[in-house]
């Protein structure tokens, strides 16, 4: 049986490796569109941790007590799209965006949308790559 911390240090190691799984688009991204590479381009980094700690908490929670390889992927592209749309909440729960020209909907639809596809997609890539590793794992073993 688990203990709480092995649950939640896994969890913490899939919020690091989406983090540095979006760290680099991010910057290539932010540095296309301004020009140069500034330090608020880390944003993916810094939205790609909690995102995959979410994911992780809820596949964990779904799964019950099978590992991540044994999750279908339509399961886990809807944990990963419930974590991005908790995460892309996050910044109008927290601030406000009022100064602005635009209604202000307009921004938070586009957000929450696009953190909600990204992370259904990465929680898709995290449990193939779980699922390619169990079977190279396993095919060593044999050998």
């Amino acid at each position: 049986m688990e203990t709480l911390a092995t649950r939640f240090g896994r969890a913490a190691l899939m919020g690091l490796a989406w983090a540095a799984a979006w760290l680099l688009p991010s910057m290539i991204g932010g540095s296309i569109r301004a020009g140069e590479l500034e330090p608020q381009h880390i944003g993916g980094a810094l939205a790609g941790f909690p995102s995959g700690f979410l994911f992780a908490f809820f596949a964990g929670i779904t799964s019950g007590r099978h590992r991540l390889g044994d999750l279908s992927l339509a399961r886990a592209a809807a944990c990963g799209a419930v974590s991005g749309a908790l995460v892309g909440m996050l910044p109008f729960v927290i601030g406000d965006q009022h100064g602005t020209d635009r209604p202000l909907w307009v921004l938070p639809v586009v957000v929450i949308i696009a953190m909600t596809a990204l992370c259904g997609v990465s929680g898709m890539i995290a449990t193939a790559m779980a699922r390619w590793f169990s079977r190279q794992n396993e095919s060593a073993a044999a050998h």
